[in-house]
C-alpha cells in the first residue's frame, strides 16, 4: 500500500487525525479575513464584464501582420473605448470593444480595415446589445436561487437543518471568494465565468456532502455512549474522509489549472480565462469550505442542543474519573460492553 493509501487508512481508522473542529476559530478568522478582501475588492475595483454584459462590438480580422499592441492602440484610437485584442490560430485578430454602437461600429470598421492593412470584407463585425447580457444575469441569478433552495430543502430532509444551514454558508463563503478573486484580478467576466460559478457549487456540494454522510453515520445513536463527543465524532469524519477529498480535488483542479495557466497564460489562449479561473479558484475553496467551514459550523449548532451539551458533560466526567484513577482513556472502556462509534460511524464491540 502507498504511504497516501496508509495514511488514508489510518485516518480513518481514528488511528492519527488533525484536531480541525478544535481550531475552527482559527478557520474561521482566516475565512473571514478572506471574505472582507473579497468584498472590499468588489466594492473598490468592482467586475470586468465582459461585452456581453455591457454591449459593444466584436470584429473578426482575417490575417494580418499587425502586432496585438499595435492593433489595440489603433481600435481605442478609433472607438474611443477600451479595446481587447486577441491573436487567432488562424494569424487573424479578434478586436473587442465595448461600448460601441451600431453607427459607430461602421466607422470604426472602415478605420480598422485601413490602419490594420486588410479588406473591409474581410473583416466580420458582431453587435451585442447590453438587453442580452442582463437576460444572461437574470437567469442565472434566477438559476442560482432555484439552486440553493433545492439544495436546502434535499439536505434538511437526507440530514437536518443544521447541515442544511452550513452547506447553504459554505456555498455562498465559495462563492465570494470566486467573484473577489476576478474583481482582484481584473478578468473580464463572461457568460462562461457565470457557467463556471454555477459549475462550482455542485463540486463544492459533493465533497460537503460526503464528510456529512460520516457524519451522520458516525453520530447515530452518540447519546447511548460516553467515548466521544459530538465534537471529536465529527473531527473524526472529517480526517477519515480527508484523503479521498484531497484526491478527488487534485484530479478535478488538474485539468482545470492546464486551461488556466498553459492555456490562457503560455499559449494565450484568452478566451480560456473566464471559465477556468472560477473553476480552478471556485474548486479549491469548495474543497477548503467542506472541510474547515461546513462540519466545524454544524458543530456549534448542533453542540448547542441540551442532549449534546449532557453527553459532553458525561464524556468529560468519565474522562476525569478515569484520570484520578491513574487510568489511560482506552482502559476506562475496557470494562464497558457498549457500541463503539468509529470514523465513518460502523458501530461495533470492543473486544
Amino acid at each position: 500500500m502507498s504511504k497516501l493509501g496508509d495514511l488514508g487508512a489510518r485516518l480513518y481508522r481514528g488511528e492519527v487525525g488533525y484536531d480541525f473542529v478544535g481550531k475552527r476559530f482559527l478557520w474561521y478568522g482566516v475565512s473571514i479575513l478572506i471574505t472582507i478582501t473579497a468584498i472590499v475588492a468588489l466594492a473598490v475595483q468592482g467586475l470586468n464584464m465582459g461585452i456581453e454584459f455591457k454591449g459593444g462590438a466584436v470584429f473578426t480580422t482575417s490575417k494580418s501582420s499587425v502586432s496585438v499592441a499595435k492593433a489595440t492602440e489603433v481600435a481605442e484610437k478609433a472607438s474611443g473605448h477600451d479595446a481587447i485584442v486577441q491573436q487567432l490560430g488562424t494569424g487573424g485578430l479578434r478586436i473587442q470593444i465595448s461600448g460601441l454602437d451600431t453607427g459607430a461600429a461602421t466607422d470604426v470598421k472602415k478605420v480598422l480595415a485601413a490602419d490594420l492593412k486588410v479588406s473591409e470584407a474581410d473583416i466580420n463585425a458582431d453587435l451585442v446589445g447590453p438587453s442580452w447580457g442582463e437576460q444572461i444575469a437574470n437567469k442565472a441569478w434566477t438559476g442560482l436561487g432555484v439552486f440553493m433552495v433545492l439544495v436546502v430543502i434535499y439536505l434538511a430532509i437526507a440530514f437536518e437543518w443544521r447541515m442544511a444551514v452550513a452547506a447553504l454558508i459554505a456555498l455562498i463563503h465559495d462563492l465570494t471568494i470566486t467573484v473577489g478573486v476576478y474583481a482582484l484580478v481584473g478578468f473580464e467576466v463572461t457568460p462562461g465565468t457565470v457557467i463556471g460559478l454555477l459549475t462550482i457549487l455542485g463540486y463544492s456540494l459533493y465533497d460537503t456532502v460526503v464528510v456529512f454522510d460520516g457524519l451522520k453515520e458516525g453520530s447515530k445513536d452518540i447519546t447511548k455512549q460516553t467515548r466521544w463527543t459530538y465534537s471529536e465524532v465529527a473531527n473524526r469524519s472529517i480526517n477519515g474522509t480527508l484523503v479521498r477529498s484531497i484526491n478527488t480535488t487534485v484530479v478535478a483542479l488538474l485539468p482545470v489549472a492546464a486551461l488556466l495557466f498553459i492555456g490562457g497564460g503560455f499559449l494565450g489562449a484568452g478566451m480560456l480565462n473566464d471559465i477556468s479561473l472560477s473553476l480552478f479558484v471556485g474548486l479549491a475553496a469548495g474543497a477548503y469550505s467542506s472541510i474547515f467551514i461546513a462540519t466545524p459550523l454544524v458543530v456549534d449548532l448542533k453542540e448547542r442542543e441540551p442532549a449534546m451539551k449532557a453527553l459532553k458533560k458525561r464524556v468529560l466526567a468519565k474522562r476525569a474519573a478515569a484520570a484520578a484513577k491513574g487510568e489511560s482513556p482506552d482502559e476506562a472502556y475496557e470494562a464497558e460492553d457498549e457500541p463503539q462509534v468509529v470514523a465513518q460511524g460502523r458501530p461495533g464491540r470492543r473486544r
